[in-house]
């Protein structure tokens, strides 16, 4: 599926198969890659459902900015994972290849977040982090879901 930015919002959710594809767009690729983790929450529960309670620090870096979105996106969804938890907040900073977050969310409430679906795995397919002709940065690709 070609890919068309974001049309003027800050993330959006696209049809794969029986995937999803996120995508994230910003002024940076962090603000680009912090609003693409907002599509996958998005994904999940709607954002307004999620409450920005408690800090989860994260940090990793890969050899470009194309890996790591892929290795953020399955960060934030191995720490959903772990930790049983939602994240609405994304605190973002890059330098080079690496990247530190703090990521803001709650326990999951099944009753009131009711999940709609549960990320397995950010992929490769569809993946590209560039800056658009509009000079905005687009960070998108599969989830495996």
């Amino acid at each position: 599926m070609a890919s068309h930015g974001c049309d003027g919002k800050d993330w959006a959710l696209y049809p794969h198969d029986a995937d999803i594809g996120v995508r994230g767009c910003g002024d940076d690729p962090a603000e680009a890659f912090a609003n693409a983790a907002r599509a996958l929450t998005s994904a999940i529960t709607p954002l307004s459902n999620v409450a920005a309670r408690e800090a989860v620090q994260l940090a990793c870096s890969a050899p470009d900015l194309d890996v790591l979105f892929v290795d953020w996106l399955n960060a934030v969804i191995y720490e959903m994972s772990i930790r049983k938890m939602l994240f609405a907040g994304f605190e973002i900073s890059i330098e080079d290849t690496a990247l530190r977050a703090t990521l803001r969310g709650e326990t999951v409430d099944i009753d009131r977040h009711a999940p709609n679906v549960e990320p397995k795995g950010a992929t490769f397919t569809g993946l590209r982090v560039a800056k658009g002709p509009d000079g905005r940065w687009v960070a998108e690709c599969i989830v495996d879901v």
